[in-house]
């Protein structure tokens, strides 16, 4: 096993590059796929192909490019790239709805797009922008890092974009690398999108920091041949990914480690990865925090999968009502972009206001217990804004007292009915199918993903502030 030490922390991805091609420039930094055959690229030869992109983009004199991810070797190169060459970067879904993508482009001042399909940036080009204003003062990349730009994982126009740099992703790589450290020997898959904060430090920068191997997945369409064919040891998956390659018994024999996070996840199904053989931690983090603050780290003989350790970059600590609040100067967001009321409501001082509830057990460790705000986070990552989500509920179902809750990765409804204790089974089900008719409209125009997923009844009102609001926290769905 090779035993270089690479740095505890990297400062700009031009920095990091410099020091890979000059530290160890034959080591693989990526595996991709190049004529049927895993193919890999050295350090010295990424670093190279990226600042050579970047003294191209320069050149072009725009300000703000938008990346529509795809996962590939040339997006990659081209997100380094923008970084290096000091434009704003904004990372896009390119499978997203076209009226999203535009407002995206409008939101975040986007003046060039790249894409791996031509059509896509045909299409979109009349929705360029003029660009981001330049500042009266150049600021320091080695201080304050070159903005990338997240959008929250939500699917409507309350998705906001959040403002990191490569400076506060790497320091989220490097929590990641002291809490789960892997080795020159591995090599870690990744299959998640690196338009999700999760996807691009636990996917990507995560194994680039330790100095692994990463091998970049080749999309859905692979996900049953991508591991016989790269062969991983580590993962990074969010809950959905890793009950598919539970139930279909994808992960190969090599496979000995997979952090999960992005969303809720049932101790079932950890226990099922851990049958097959796998290591399996939770992460706890958000894309204003550049993705993790908290994992859990196995090795003891009690391992609690959800008992997580903070990590060194970050401080947390629990407000009176048990809302998590973080501290992390070098990961955090600089805030919301174009929306600093936004970024105050949350933002105080340096105190992250998160809207979750945690609690300390008896070691110290954090548990994560429910969300006080009004984001329902389902297990594939994707976040509802239940106030829009509740709103089209309320068309359908006018008078009636419900909320919607989180079971399993999912969005359930709760409906409230003094009488429903008596009902027979028979009523239950009659009730649950005239619901069902009621709402089939307004599900209609979902994602099928985000639609209902069961409808139940309760017979005790519903806990609200003094305000009116739902304390979702406090409800135990049935």
């Amino acid at each position: 096993m090779k035993t270089k030490a690479f740095p505890p922390k990297l400062n700009s991805f031009a920095e990091a590059l410099r020091f890979f091609a000059h530290n160890d420039p034959e080591r693989p930094l990526l595996v991709y796929e190049e004529g049927g055959a895993p193919v890999k690229k050295s350090s010295a030869d990424f670093a190279a192909s990226v600042f050579a992109r970047a003294e191209e983009m320069r050149a072009f004199g725009m300000t703000c490019l938008g990346v529509l991810c795809d996962g590939s070797l040339d997006c990659v190169e081209t997100i380094f790239a923008s970084t290096v060459a000091g434009l704003q970067t904004v990372l896009l879904d390119e499978n997203a709805d076209d009226t999203l993508l535009q407002e995206q482009i409008r939101q975040t001042d986007i003046d060039i797009l790249w894409s791996s399909d031509p059509d896509l940036v045909e299409e979109l080009t009349p929705y360029l922008t003029d660009g981001i204003t330049p500042r009266a003062e150049a600021a320091d990349p080695s201080v304050e890092g070159s903005d990338i730009l997240f959008f929250t994982s939500g699917t409507t126009a309350s998705s906001k974009a959040v403002v990191l740099t490569d400076r506060s992703l790497l320091a989220a790589a490097y929590n990641g690398s002291c809490m789960l450290p892997l080795s020159q020997d591995d090599t870690l898959l990744c299959m998640l999108p690196l338009n999700h904060v999760f996807g691009f430090v636990c996917g990507l920068l995560w194994g680039m920091e330790c100095g692994a191997a990463v091998a970049l997945g080749r999309g859905a369409r692979y996900y049953t041949r991508d591991f016989e064919f790269y062969r991983p040891t580590a993962l990074s998956a969010v809950p959905l990914l890793l009950s598919f390659l539970v139930q279909h018994k994808l992960m190969n024999s090599e496979l000995r480690l997979v952090l999960v996070g992005a969303g809720d996840c049932s101790p079932q199904l950890l226990n099922n990865a851990v049958q097959q053989g796998v290591q399996v931690s939770f992460g706890y983090g958000l894309t204003e925090t550049s993705s993790g603050v908290a994992i859990s780290v196995p090795g003891s003989p009690s391992f609690d999968p959800f008992a997580l350790e903070v990590c060194p970059e970050d401080t947390v600590a629990l407000a009176s009502d048990g809302e998590i609040l973080i501290s992390s100067p070098s990961c955090m967001m600089k805030g919301y972009y174009k929306h600093p009321e936004d970024t105050a409501a949350v933002l105080k001082g340096n105190l992250l206001f998160t809207g979750d509830i945690g609690k300390w057990d008896e070691n110290g460790r954090l548990h994560v217990i429910g969300r006080k705000k009004e984001i329902l986070v389902l297990a594939d990552g994707t976040k509802i804004f239940l106030p829009e989500y509740e709103a089209r509920i309320m068309t359908a179902l006018p008078g009636r007292d419900f909320t919607v809750l989180e079971r399993n990765g999912k969005p359930v409804l709760l409906l409230v009915d003094k009488e429903s204790s008596t009902w027979p089974e028979e009523m239950r089900e009659l009730s649950r199918s005239v619901v069902q008719e009621e709402l089939r409209g307004a599900m209609s125009q979902l994602p099928r993903g985000q639609q209902l997923s069961e409808i139940l009844f309760t017979d005790k009102p519903l806990p609200r502030t003094a305000t009116g609001k739902v304390k979702r926290w406090e409800i135990h769905c049935p």
